[in-house]
């Protein structure tokens, strides 16, 4: 007479058919984990994304918070055109394995923030606010735009052509 018991304890690991499962860590490593029977076998299969699905859709949308602050995907922080046309002088990287492709042109201030639900995101708020905080306060205007603006406050202004010429040419 055949009981559970000793079915279960007849039971052999390596009549269990393969499996395989892929994971991708949290680092974006891509792994094959294999079973078979009694035996275990992780192989590596390369690196991808970072946990997430990567969108392959150009998305040059940018997002007006305030007049100093924009939001961006990583498309439009890596074209040039888009980021001279909002005239912007500084870039918070807050992603994993984006690159900063403009370091010559813009101030870069890079954050690494897996985009995963675990992530404590509350952690980088203080130097992102920091740097978010300085970039407000450096407004590059050109000439004429500093120009309007003042004069705008007081219209009464009139710089001799000696300080005209030096405002001009003056690049802080």
């Amino acid at each position: 007479m055949s009981s559970v018991s000793q079915e279960i304890r007849g039971f052999s690991a390596a009549r269990l058919r393969k499996q395989s499962t892929r994971v991708t860590t949290v680092t974006g490593e891509r792994l094959v984990e294999t079973r078979r029977g009694d035996r275990y076998h992780v192989e590596r299969e390369g690196h991808a994304a970072c946990g997430f699905v990567q969108d392959s859709s150009l998305d040059l949308h940018v997002g007006v918070i305030r007049p100093f602050l924009l939001l961006s995907s990583q498309d439009a922080a890596h074209d040039i055109d888009t980021l001279k046309k909002l005239k912007v002088t500084h870039v918070l990287n807050v992603a994993y394995g984006v690159e900063n492709v403009f370091p010559d042109l813009f101030t870069y201030k890079t954050v690494i923030v897996l985009d995963l639900p675990e992530t404590d995101i509350t952690s980088c708020f203080p130097e992102c606010f920091q740097f978010i905080h300085e970039a407000s306060q450096q407004e590059n205007m050109s000439f004429d735009e500093a120009y309007s603006a003042v004069k705008t406050a007081r219209p009464c202004i009139q710089p001799n052509p000696g300080f005209m010429s030096q405002l001009k040419k003056y690049k802080p």
